[in-house]
């Protein structure tokens, strides 16, 4: 895997998380089934705050400025193809960093808002650490990008931010038949380029430590199908298989009522992070594939470190559904989520 460079953060162990309490209320939520608390919206629309926010933004761009970020709906570009769909683990969707003079103080902090408004606000504190662990200690907006494709003001438009361990997208779902605006990405090291065994300090490393939960709940012949001794595939390779498509590890319909109920609790921390449109998105996408009795649940036994038993490289698929956690040297999840298996994966690893 290549990174554009090595960056060594200090540790640290406090996530911010109120563990006991928060997993008091997972339990309860996945007890009653994934995703069972009744909607309050639908899918992100352009009335949904964070698109509302990228209109005011747009609506705030000078000439020289559009020219520069702004891109037609379907703008292809010569390294990276479909410009609005690609994801990677370090790159830059546009030149000026948000928190440089090219924007204004008030485009700033909308695009501040747009980026807030798109995570659980829970969440926001744990993202701004990892942001700025990420980048040598920069503070937000030195190091992250944005692209708008489409206008705000017609049917279709998507708002991209990307840096370093970020990817994310804003699109008031007008990208057809996928969740999250499309495939987004997220890492973080924490304790180096070289995680230390138990990733001190990483704001994602308890959705891995629930995983592991559920592998220590498998009986030893489950653990075999489980656990994928090869190596582990390329972190960026999630595309979408589809209903005939061949998932590792141990399908879902093989885990008994209270394995379930805990892979539906790692299921419920994982989309924690984000606003409850995107979550109900992901839950129609996760439905419409058949739900989580179409995935399969592995765990890589290459990569993991510190030679623990405690898997930092694991995966659960399904024909549309694609949530690839890989731990070694640090953190990385690539996340793809449709309800449609057509729908074409842009993604390299640059």
């Amino acid at each position: 895997m290549h990174e554009e460079k090595k960056i060594i953060c200090p540790d640290c162990d406090d996530t911010g998380l109120d563990r006991r309490g928060f997993l008091r209320g997972v339990a309860a939520t996945a007890a009653a089934g994934l995703f069972a608390v009744p909607r309050l919206n639908a899918a992100p629309s352009p009335q949904s705050k964070a698109e509302t926010l990228v209109k005011k933004l747009y609506d705030t761009l000078n000439d020289k400025q559009k020219k520069t970020v702004c891109f037609a709906w379907d703008h292809v570009d010569k390294k990276r193809g479909l410009l609005r769909s690609h994801v990677s683990n370090n790159w830059h969707i546009t030149q000026p960093s948000v928190s440089s003079e090219f924007y204004t103080k008030e485009q700033q902090a909308i695009v501040l808002d747009i980026f807030k408004s798109v995570f659980n606000p829970e969440w926001h504190s744990r993202l701004m650490k990892q942001l700025k662990d990420d980048t040598d200690g920069a503070d937000w907006g030195e190091k992250q990008n944005i692209a708008l494709f489409g206008k705000p003001t017609e049917e279709k438009f998507e708002l991209v931010m990307t840096g370093r361990h970020l990817t994310m997208r804003c699109d008031g779902n007008s990208t057809s038949h996928v969740a999250l605006g499309g495939p987004i990405f997220h890492g973080h090291a924490a304790s180096g380029f070289t995680e230390k065994v138990g990733h001190p300090g990483n704001v994602f490393w308890h959705q891995a430590k629930e995983a592991n939960r559920v592998y220590q709940m498998l009986s030893g012949k489950q653990q075999q199908l489980a656990l994928v001794t090869g190596k582990r595939p390329d972190e960026w390779k999630v595309p979408l298989q589809g209903p005939k498509g061949k998932f590792p590890g141990i399908p879902v319909t093989e885990l008994s009522k209270d394995q379930r109920a805990a892979l539906e609790k790692v299921l419920m921390l994982l989309v924690e992070p984000y606003r409850k449109e995107d979550v109900d998105e992901v839950r129609d996408c996760l439905k419409a594939q058949g739900g989580l009795e179409a995935c399969s649940l592995a765990f890589y036994k290459d990569g993991d470190l510190g030679n623990d038993g405690e898997w930092d490289n694991w995966r659960i698929e399904g024909p549309t559904f694609v949530w690839y956690f890989r731990g070694t040297p640090h953190v990385h999840i690539w996340i793809n989520v449709a309800d449609d298996p057509s729908v074409e994966l842009n993604s390299r690893n640059l």
